[in-house]
């Protein structure tokens, strides 16, 4: 397997990873950021697919993504309501591992990479990863310890 479809696979991963999560919350602020990190995922596959290609296409990062995100944290706090499945607590902890992974594999990806364009995605996309591993900080924070936030 090239480095190409190995990245896209992790990808797909944690899509499929998240949405999966998503479906098993019922809290509608934690399932919207759920659905918005698989959908950052996908936006990832297509951008590793587009280098794979050889296609220059620009990738643009998900501040949008991440500033509704935040929204959703802050309105969660507003509302002081946080029911959070203890037993999904394992789960964002394994997601934030996988995260972190992630980010270190497009850094040693960067840090290989001879083209400039690729190099500058794998740099983005690290970006994105490390973003990732704040939100799902934040969620472990939340499940584990809902009533030390307000």
């Amino acid at each position: 397997m090239d480095i190409y479809q190995y990245a896209m696979q992790m990808e797909l991963d944690g899509k499929h990873f998240y949405l999966d999560l998503a479906q098993k919350t019922n809290n509608a602020g934690i399932k919207s950021i759920l659905t918005m990190m698989a959908e950052s995922e996908s936006k990832h596959y297509n951008a590793i697919l587009s280098m794979q290609k050889n296609d220059k296409t620009q990738y643009s990062t998900d501040t949008e993504a991440l500033t509704n995100i935040k929204n959703i944290f802050m309105k969660m706090k507003e509302e002081k309501r946080i029911d959070i499945d203890i037993s999904q607590l394992e789960l964002y902890k394994k997601a934030l591992d996988v995260e972190k992974d992630s980010e270190n594999f497009y850094l040693e990806r960067a840090k290989e990479e001879k083209d400039p364009h690729r190099k500058e995605i794998f740099l983005l996309l690290a970006n994105e990863e490390k973003s990732h591993c704040v939100l799902l900080k934040n969620l472990v924070n939340l499940a584990s310890q809902p009533d030390n936030l307000w």
